[in-house]
């Protein structure tokens, strides 16, 4: 059919009257629409017009994101013949003098080499003991009494989060942080809030831990087969945080690391 016949053919078509237009089934649930006010649009588009406030605000906060400063940690693990990478976002804003202390670890090269010593699948990854270096003192990993920092509990335990580790109540009343134990929430630990200092996010490689989190482990949730850091750098990054993602067809795009998503960016995508 030639391209005027088309255009002929549904211009006739809009020009008839809906005979068969199906009706719900019940309209108890169905809100009847309220007529437009004049000059605005109707429906959901409504919620597109903004007043001269609202655009100035919307414009600060995105001029605000764009020059936010985040504070990455890059952890490069060894995980049997190769190597893995996690990056997390440290909040010295929430947990100033952990986050200190966690850098100053890093800057003295604590980390290198440290083995992941706990492991629980799908809950928690436990590292950062320098007792761990010794491949021979097994038995010590974990037990030894560290310096102590003072706690900071303003963050909540979330999927993903950072905080240090530290030793029971009985004999850390004040429940002050260990100097260098840290460790990954992989599950559910809102029972931990408020007791234990959280100083980061993870916001790239979960899968990467959750693979740790499954490794096969002693007695003592050790993992058998030895996993340990190679080295942690420290950077600063302008702007908003974004990860490479491959789609289903195969495609490569930016978005925001899983852990900085809201429900509703995380739903969009699974259906795109």
């Amino acid at each position: 059919m030639k391209l005027v016949q088309r255009l002929t053919f549904i211009a006739a078509l809009s020009a008839m009257p809906c005979l068969h237009a199906q009706q719900p089934a019940t309209t108890a649930d169905v809100p009847k629409a309220k007529p437009a006010k004049a000059g605005l649009p109707a429906g959901p588009n409504k919620a597109a017009v903004k007043t001269p406030e609202e655009l100035a605000a919307a414009k600060a906060l995105l001029k605000a994101e764009r020059e936010k400063v985040h504070t990455i940690a890059t952890i490069d693990f060894k995980i049997g013949r190769s190597d893995q990478q996690i990056l997390i976002e440290l909040f010295p804003d929430d947990a100033p003098k952990t986050v200190a202390n966690f850098m100053e670890n890093v800057r003295k090269g604590t980390y290198k080499g440290v083995a992941v010593h706990r492991a629980i699948d799908d809950y928690l990854v436990q590292t950062g003991d320098p007792a761990s270096k010794d491949k021979d003192a097994k038995e010590k990993w974990g037990t030894g009494q560290e310096y102590t920092i003072p706690g900071e509990f303003k963050l909540p335990h979330l999927l993903g989060s950072v905080a240090m580790a530290r030793r029971s109540d009985k004999v850390n009343p004040k429940r002050e942080s260990n100097g260098t134990q840290f460790y990954f929430a992989l599950g559910n630990m809102n029972a931990l809030n408020g007791s234990y200092a959280v100083f980061g996010q993870v916001v790239s490689g979960m899968e990467v831990l959750k693979q740790i989190s499954k490794s096969v482990t002693d007695s003592n949730d050790c993992p058998l087969a030895r996993i340990e850091i190679k080295d942690i750098k420290v950077t600063e990054q302008t702007g908003p945080l974004f990860t490479m993602v491959t789609t289903m067809k195969g495609k490569k795009h930016q978005s925001k690391p899983d852990a900085l998503k809201g429900p509703i960016e995380r739903f969009i995508e699974r259906i795109w």
